[in-house]
């Protein structure tokens, strides 16, 4: 009868503190309120204030907690080191694992589809060539389509290794439309 008894209070235990984590963190995401009382002293709650209450606001807390902010190692390489990837419509493998690298780490990225002429000569201009795919991470110009010369300069840089900061979902962009034909003088 003994070991049935201590058995049993695991099995108990698990459920109940299970119970409790989610219920605490269903109260996390709950409504919050700020709101003045009577005597001036600011409050916040989870529940409405009184109708006494001066300044009422809703608040939306959820930025704040953890894991939604964003990394300070991100936040300071994306200040220093912003990242500009050219590219091609044509450019498929190589374009994708500079996408990828920039992705998983989490790095927000503009991308550059070089398709005009002006386009063209901003890319020589930084790399002395018209290649795809080229990051460019803050002055830094990396033009081998390697995903370990694309990490060498992100880390360069400062931006935090795969899986620190959240994995990015950035696509390719859309190929550009094909130029109208003129038509033709009858």
């Amino acid at each position: 009868m003994r070991a049935v008894a201590r058995y049993d209070l695991p099995m108990i235990a698990k459920p109940l503190l299970l119970l409790g984590i989610l219920l605490a963190a269903s109260s996390a995401l709950a409504q919050q309120y700020r709101w003045v009382d009577e005597k001036g002293r600011v409050h916040y709650t989870d529940t409405p204030p009184p109708a006494s209450a001066k300044g009422a606001e809703k608040k939306n807390l959820k930025g704040n907690a953890v894991g939604e902010q964003q990394n300070t190692q991100l936040a300071k390489a994306i200040k220093n080191g912003p990242v500009t990837l050219y590219t091609h419509a044509e450019c498929k493998d190589p374009c994708q694992v500079a996408r990828d690298v920039l992705n998983r780490r989490g790095v927000p990225f503009r991308e550059v589809s070089v398709v005009t002429p002006q386009q063209q000569e901003e890319l020589k201009r930084l790399s002395g060539e018209i290649t795809v795919p080229v990051m460019v991470v803050g002055a830094y110009v990396e033009k081998y389509a390697t995903a370990g010369a694309f990490n060498q300069a992100l880390d360069a840089a400062g931006y935090p290794a795969e899986g620190v900061a959240r994995a990015g979902d950035q696509a390719a962009p859309p190929a550009p439309a094909a130029p109208e034909k003129p038509a033709a003088k009858p």
